[in-house]
This record gives C-alpha cells, structure tokens and sequence, in this order.
C-alpha cells in the first residue's frame, strides 16, 4: 500500500496531471464566467433588440435553468457512459453555443444558443470535480477542490467587469465570442491529458433512469421558474408553480424507489456526511446570495457611493475567495474536511452578526470587513464541503454526486434572489429601492442578515451533528 501511495504522490507532481489539472480548471472557470458575463450586457441587448427586461431576462434564465435542470442527469449519464467523453462533448457543445450566441441575429434565436451553452456547462460544471478523483492522489483532494474553486470564484468576479470592457470596445458579440477560443484550447488540453474512460463490461453497467430524469428536470425547472419569474413578487402563477414543483418532487422520490437502476440512489442520503453536506450547502449558497442581491443597493443608496465604487467594493469578495481556494484546501487535506467546515461556517457566522448590527456611521470599512470574513470562511467551507463528500465516493456514483453538490449550490442561489431579496425589500419599508430612504436600506441589510444568520446557525447545526454521526458510524 505505501509504494501504491508513494507512486501516485509522484503521479501528481507529472506535467500530464499538471496539464490535466489545467483543462479542469478552466472547464470551471469557463462555465463561471457564462453565468455572469451576461448580466452587464442586459441593459445593452434590450436596445440592440428592442426588447423589453422581462424579455432579454430570459438571456441569464435559459442557461441558469439549463444548468439546473440537467446537472444530477449529465453527471449520472458521465458515471455510465464515460466521463472522459461526456466532458469533451460538454466542452465542445459549449464552445460551439458560444459562437452561435455572437452570431444571433435575434433575441430568441440568442436565448436559445444560450440554453444550449448552459447544457454545456452542466455538463463541464458537474464532471469536472467528479475528474478530481482520477486525476489526483486522495490526499491532495482538497488542494485540487481548492483550486477549483478558485477558478469559479474567479470566472464569477471577473464576468461583470470583462463584460462591460467588451461592450465597450467590440459589442455586445464579445462576451460570448470571447469563450470560442477558450473553449478550444480546453478542448485540446481535456482531450490530450485527461485519463481514459475505463471499460466496464456490458453486463456491468447500471442502465439510464428516462423517467427519473424527466421528472428531476421538470420538477427542477418549475420551482426554478417559481423563484426567478416575477422578481421575487410572488402571485399566482409562482404559488402553481411551486406546488408543481413539490408534486414533481414526490412523483420523483416515488418513482426512484421503484425503478432498477435510479437516477439517484435515495438510499445515499441516509449517509449523514452526504445528505448533510448537501442541507449546509444549500443554505451557505442562499446566504451568499443575499450578499450579491443587498450589497449594491446598501452601498449605492444607504452609503451614496458612485457605480465605480460599488463595483471595486463588490470585488474584493470574489478576489478574497479567489486567493483562499487553494490555501483552503492544502489545510483541508492536512486537518480535516469535516473540521474545516465548521471553521468556515463559524467565521460566516459572525460576518452575518457583525453585519446584523452594523452602524450606518462605519462606512465602506464597516461593510468590508464583515463581507471579507463571510467569503473567507465560504471559501473555506466550499473547499471542506467539497472534498468531504467526494474524497471517498465510490467510482460509479462521483458524476452524480458531483451534480448534486453543484444542484444544492444552484438551488440556494435561486432561492437566496428570491426569498432574502424579498426579506430585504419587506424590510426596508419601500417599493421602489432606488427610491428608499438610506436608513431605510440600511435597516434592510441589518435584518436580512439577521435571517442569514439563522440559515448559518442551521447549517452550523448540521456540521456538528453530522460529524458526531460519522464518528459513532465510524466507532462501530
């Protein structure tokens, strides 16, 4: 066993698994950036197309739900097919949707190639921590997480601001056409260094779920819409598609009981370091979207700072979390995921109390530094997070497990925009936030937070008790 570990240690520091580890990267840093280089040129696409916001919103929503609805599917369809050559089509299904969102001639014609980008990101996006594995020994999973991370936390920073730089100098054409050249030299590199698909005979392999599928993808669609369509305001169309959602939901779970080879093994969750994992991601990722939703308008109305000031302001999060994925994970791999975890949720719960009672007269400086602590310590978590579940994933499972980890984060993002939004809007008082009254927006923050809190201390709750279930299992 030691010389096995003593070869794959070697194995890591290889150029192959170095170039490997770069096509992953950037596989992850691609599928980031698509989801926030388009916000900027909303504004820009409603004039070019003459279109109207509920319109051109579909642009950023066709590949969220894109993303959403087929992520668990890809991943599970990877563990039986190969995820070698699932991940090339991704790459290549995405490059090309790219290219034909530069060249659309018409709004509906560039929603579409955008859905089409985002089947390609679900796919990148879901098999590329389940590469993680068999790309790295186990003892640098955390390391190989971290950097991951680090790449969506850097795609996800830097969309905005290289979006509006492209407008600016090419058109609105630039910030899809800029991944066409991205997407090839992935390409080349995920084709050239990643591991082979191993062969398993045909009488080993597990058949594709149809039906679970279809219901996932519905019901994940229908409560995705019931979140995002409205702007948070919830009337009856998002109440029947909720209820849509929760009755998918149960059709879904009734269905994978009884089929021979589910989508979604239901048995898995009664492992309380997955099922676990999945809660605390889910309520970390609602907590970091209130984080995006409230910022800019505390800054822009409760500090009165200019465009330029709220979007340096609103950067130097990404950029901390950016500079601790990698750091994260070397401490992951030396002290522990699951310790980390609990470290990282516990500095984001005193962000979100510090910014619970946060004073108007701090300024920028009493909003940064508890805004600094709640993305370090959601990097931290994110790495742990991570590597806990998929350190020790068995072979055939790591595609959908993956998608899970990345549905669970998906979800809370979802759910953050509209339910936190709605928290902040009800408690600053104001229809119209642009409108509001500073201390209004400022009162709004403190109690949106105050919430944040709660779902922290939940999922503070979880880590601790999950732990305690994995060490008496581990006892036995």
């Amino acid at each position: 066993m030691k010389s096995i570990s003593a070869v794959a240690e070697r194995a890591q520091q290889t150029p192959s698994v170095r170039w490997a580890l770069a096509s992953l990267s950037l596989s992850m840093l691609l599928s980031s950036l698509g989801t926030s280089i388009a916000n900027v040129g909303l504004p820009t696409l409603a004039q070019v197309f003459n279109a109207s916001f509920q319109h051109v919103q579909w642009i950023v929503l066709a590949y969220l739900l894109a993303i959403t609805t087929l992520i668990v599917s890809v991943g599970r369809l990877g563990d039986i097919t190969g995820r070698r050559r699932l991940l090339l089509a991704g790459i290549g299904v995405f490059t090309l949707a790219s290219a034909l969102c530069g060249l659309a001639p018409s709004l509906w014609m560039l929603i579409g190639a955008r859905a089409l980008q985002g089947i390609g990101a679900a796919i990148m996006m879901a098999l590329t921590m389940a590469f993680v594995r068999e790309t790295v020994p186990k003892a640098k999973t955390g390391s190989a997480m971290g950097l991951l991370g680090t790449m969506s936390a850097i795609g996800t920073a830097m969309g905005p601001s290289l979006g509006g730089l492209l407008i600016e100098g090419f058109g609105w054409q630039a910030i899809f056409l800029i991944t066409v050249p991205l997407g090839l030299l992935t390409l080349v590199l995920a084709h050239r260094y990643l591991p082979a698909d191993r062969q398993k005979p045909k009488t080993d392999r597990a058949g594709f779920d149809p039906l679970g599928t279809l219901l996932l993808a519905l019901t994940l669609a229908a409560y995705a819409l019931a979140m995002t369509l409205g702007r948070g305001n919830f009337g009856p169309f998002n109440i029947a598609l909720l209820l849509a959602a929760g009755g998918g939901a149960c059709l879904f779970v009734f269905t994978e009981a009884r089929v021979a080879s589910p989508l979604i093994r239901l048995a898995m969750f009664r492992d309380p370091v997955l099922s676990g994992s999945l809660a605390m991601s889910l309520l970390v990722a609602t907590v970091m979207m209130a984080t995006l939703v409230v910022g800019p308008f505390y800054l822009a109305h409760g500090l009165g700072l200019d465009a330029v000031l709220v979007g340096l302001v609103l950067s130097v999060g990404p950029f901390v979390a950016a500079l601790t994925g990698v750091p994260a994970g070397r401490i992951a791999d030396r002290v522990g995921a699951q310790r980390m975890t609990v470290v990282g949720l516990a500095a984001m719960a005193t962000g979100c109390l510090t910014l619970s009672v946060l004073p108007e007269s701090f300024g920028i400086g009493g909003y940064l530094l508890p805004m600094v602590v709640i993305t370090l310590g959601y990097a931290l978590f994110q790495t742990a997070n991570n590597t806990a579940v998929m350190a020790d994933v068995e072979p055939d499972q790591r595609g959908v497990i993956s998608g899970m980890l990345n549905l669970s984060r998906n979800l809370g993002l979802i759910t953050g925009a509209s339910v936190l939004g709605a928290v902040f809007a009800l408690a600053s008082a104001s229809v119209d936030m642009a409108t509001a009254r500073p201390e209004a927006v400022a009162s709004g923050l403190r109690i949106t937070f105050a919430v944040a809190l709660v779902l922290i201390a939940f999922a503070l709750a979880i880590a601790l008790g999950s732990r305690a279930l994995a060490v008496r299992r581990d006892r036995r």
